[in-house]
């Protein structure tokens, strides 16, 4: 084994190998899987109008890429391939800090899936509210 293929194997054998890409960030703590989310600021789309259509109950946790903030009370998954999903979030969620990125807080069956009424978001100072039903969503150039 030559010095650069055990360099290459370093941050395997010391464990670093849980980071995914796009500055998603999943961690195991006492076997509970909490994922940190990048926020991108939501900026009104000028020719975009976006469609809401019936969504999936869950969604693969490795394809979300980001989130975008899109209203107080949901958030815009952005996910592979450009697909979005709008999570609509409880009616008695309290006004979320999403500065600098929020934490998906997975229910206890670890089934790599986020899923509606299971799953909760947290701002990083320590608001919770449930996700409650997903949306799927289509771009549309407006007239």
């Amino acid at each position: 084994m030559t010095f650069a293929t055990l360099l290459a194997l370093f941050p395997a054998i010391l464990g670093f190998v849980g980071v995914q890409s796009a500055g998603v960030r999943t961690m195991t703590i006492e076997q509970q899987i909490i994922m940190r989310i990048p926020v991108r600021p939501w900026t009104p789309p000028h020719r975009i109008e976006w469609i809401e259509h019936k969504g999936p109950k869950c969604i693969p946790a490795d394809a979300i890429r980001g989130a975008s903030l899109s209203g107080s009370d949901h958030v815009d998954f952005l996910l592979v391939g450009r697909e979005r999903i709008r999570a609509e979030l409880d009616d008695d969620c309290p006004t979320l800090d999403f500065y600098g990125g929020f934490y998906l807080k997975r229910g206890k069956k670890a089934d790599d899936r986020v899923c509606a009424k299971r799953d909760s978001i947290s701002s990083r100072i320590g608001g919770e509210c449930e996700i409650r039903k997903f949306r799927r969503l289509e771009a549309r150039v407006k007239g």
